[in-house]
């Protein structure tokens, strides 16, 4: 009996990763009906990672936590069947999808709620944390994560700062004596798929700032923020954070666990890998499907194919790669994909191939045909 595993990202705009894998899944059934199919949720670290993770089963813990601005907002997370795992989307507390258009401002805005969220998860009992560092609508530099966890930030008169992209320059002192006792034993793994140090012109403030709503100028002045941060940071912890590969993910959040959580960051797609049991559920596979709305030498810098592709290597087993527009077809292949397929025909409008039911025939039909040729 054939053995397919079906790993795939959503085709933004269309379909779930979910929804993808059913579709190619029904394809794949049309030319081998007794096939052995599993499909495996996927996501990067940001949003839709608990979905993608649910299938662990566990709790989920609903929480009202600050939200990036002052207001309150319900976000969870969820903690895994021994209790000693929690699983943290930061966009659920401190995601840009969280503020509307019209106030958006990293300099106003705060991880504050994604603190809340970890140090929910430490009273419980977790000593493990894995945060997913996407779709942030933060630039604090990590100083409202950790003010929630008990780490004071004090301005030259000794007002503690709430934590806001704001507040990075006007802090002189970093008080730790009541920080959460169970920071010095927790583990802490960041699902990281950005490579930017803390600061600088290509760390978090001038690359990813200006998505988040900050003018030029305010570009300038949080990125002075993290500069200052970084420095008392090494002062505080003794760890160097400022040119760290993904340091400047989510505002600078990455650099903050790094610093006070010794976190390991790694990309979001191996952490999820992992956490799912991937290893295991290839084991005798005849084929492995990835794939995403469109694929091209990007895919290669980190993206979900490449996870996948770069899991499977020992395995020896083939990995196909399907997305519903494919460029730079040559540079996949020499990564490593078995076999590249665009599952959306020439003819057809992208208006048309963004449908729906469209896609997911389309990618049945890929598959079908895909299955059909490698059988010959």
């Amino acid at each position: 009996m054939r053995k397919f595993v079906l790993a795939i990202d959503s085709f933004k705009g269309s379909l779930t990763s979910i929804e993808a894998e059913v579709a190619a899944r029904e394809g794949i059934l049309r030319v081998y009906p007794r096939a052995e199919t599993l499909c495996i949720p996927i996501a990067d670290g940001g949003e839709g990672m608990l979905d993608a993770l649910s299938t662990l089963g566990g709790q989920e813990i609903h929480l009202r936590v600050q939200g990036p601005l002052n207001d309150q907002v319900e976000a969870r997370y969820l903690i895994t069947a021994d209790g000693q795992t929690a699983y943290i989307e930061m966009a659920s507390a401190s995601g840009l999808t969280l503020v509307p258009e019209n106030l958006r401002n990293p300099l106003q805005t705060t991880t504050r709620g994604t603190g809340e969220l970890m140090r929910d998860a430490l009273d419980r009992g977790c000593r493990r944390l894995v945060i997913g560092l996407g779709g942030s609508a933060t630039n604090d530099g990590g100083m409202g994560m950790l003010s929630a966890l008990g780490i004071r930030f004090l301005d030259r008169q000794g007002k503690e700062l709430e934590g806001r992209g704001m507040d990075m320059t006007a802090t002189v002192r970093i008080d730790t004596s009541l920080a959460h006792p169970a920071l010095k034993t927790a583990r802490c793994t960041a699902a990281c798929d950005v490579r930017n140090p803390f600061d600088g012109p290509q760390g978090a403030a001038f690359i990813f700032a200006p998505q988040k709503g900050a003018t030029p100028d305010d570009v300038q002045l949080l990125d002075q923020g993290l500069h200052h941060l970084a420095q008392l940071y090494r002062q505080t912890t003794g760890i160097d954070i400022a040119t760290l590969p993904g340091a400047g993910a989510a505002g600078g959040l990455g650099g903050a666990l790094a610093a006070f959580l010794h976190a390991d960051l790694r990309p979001g797609i191996s952490l999820l890998l992992e956490a799912n049991g991937f290893q295991d559920k290839i084991k005798g596979a005849d084929l492995i499907i990835t794939g995403e709305g469109r694929a091209d030498r990007q895919t290669l810098m980190g993206k979900v194919p490449a996870g996948v592709l770069n899991e499977s290597r020992q395995t020896g087993i083939p990995v196909v790669l399907i997305a519903g527009q494919i460029a730079d077809e040559e540079e996949l292949h020499a990564a490593g994909f078995y076999h590249v397929c665009a599952t959306t025909p020439k003819d057809m409008p992208l208006r048309v191939a963004m449908q729906k039911h469209t896609a997911q025939e389309n990618i049945r039909q890929a598959m079908e045909q895909l299955l059909k040729n490698w059988n010959k």
